[in-house]
């Protein structure tokens, strides 16, 4: 596995409020991620697991410390910037977030639009590839209303992962799921993403799918600490370079 550090967390904190009501939700975050690495995050809700991740997918504002993301600092980083970043990342939500109005095709399409180095006229090849590798070709022209779950958050991943992110954010991908579908899906998008080379970075409590991880941290009351005996297989010196 390559050592080269793809997400750097350096001291981050994070609020939400203001004046009296404000409060802490991230306290001294610090975490890289490598190429190719899989990484999952757990803890109970509300601990803050959410808005790192949203941190580290340039969707909110840095507020303390510092957050790099493939080698440009995100803090105080412009807007230009920030959708820059943005278009190199994967992102899968719990809600797959699929577009009601869209066929399966035209919905990973739209991840597609963001690039402007990939011909238009390539979208819809590309599109019915990507369902092809989640086994859903048959589903093409399909609604997202007349979809199971599971190939609705199938689609959400080919979306996902249709321009080759340098990147994957996942939360809470399997929640809705049965455990067939969950694994389904946690295994094509390690396969997937493996193939293209990209880390994962997945926020869940499924205890069902910590076997895909290289490695699980944990977040309590907003501070990151390690779990090195979560990961089989795991040498001493591996263990010691996780964050906590």
């Amino acid at each position: 596995m390559s050592k080269t550090a793809i997400v750097t967390v350096s001291h981050l904190n994070h609020y939400f409020g203001h004046g009296e009501l404000k409060k802490q939700v991230l306290s001294d975050i610090n975490l890289e991620i490598y190429a190719g690495e899989i990484v999952i995050m757990m803890g109970p809700s509300g601990s803050g697991k959410t808005t790192l991740l949203t941190l580290i997918g340039a969707l909110r504002s840095i507020q303390e410390g510092s957050l790099k993301v493939f080698g440009h600092e995100l803090y105080e980083a412009s807007k230009n910037k920030l959708v820059e970043i943005r278009r190199d990342i994967g992102y899968i939500f719990q809600a797959h977030n699929l577009l009601k109005f869209l066929t399966a095709s035209q919905n990973i399409q739209t991840s597609l639009e963001l690039h402007s180095d990939i011909p238009v006229d390539e979208y819809h090849v590309k599109a019915e590839a990507m369902l092809k590798a989640v086994g859903l070709e048959h589903r093409v022209n399909y609604y997202p209303e007349n979809l199971s779950g599971g190939q609705k958050q199938k689609v959400a991943i080919a979306r996902a992962l249709v321009s080759h992110p340098k990147l994957v954010l996942a939360d809470e991908p399997t929640a809705a799921l049965d455990s067939k579908s969950g694994r389904d899906v946690v295994d094509l998008m390690q396969q997937l993403a493996r193939e293209q080379k990209c880390p994962i970075l997945v926020v869940t409590h499924d205890n069902r799918i910590l076997d895909i991880a290289d490695r699980i941290v944990n977040m309590e009351d907003g501070r990151l600490t390690s779990n090195p005996s979560a990961v089989s297989g795991m040498t001493s010196s591996e263990s010691n370079k996780r964050d906590g």
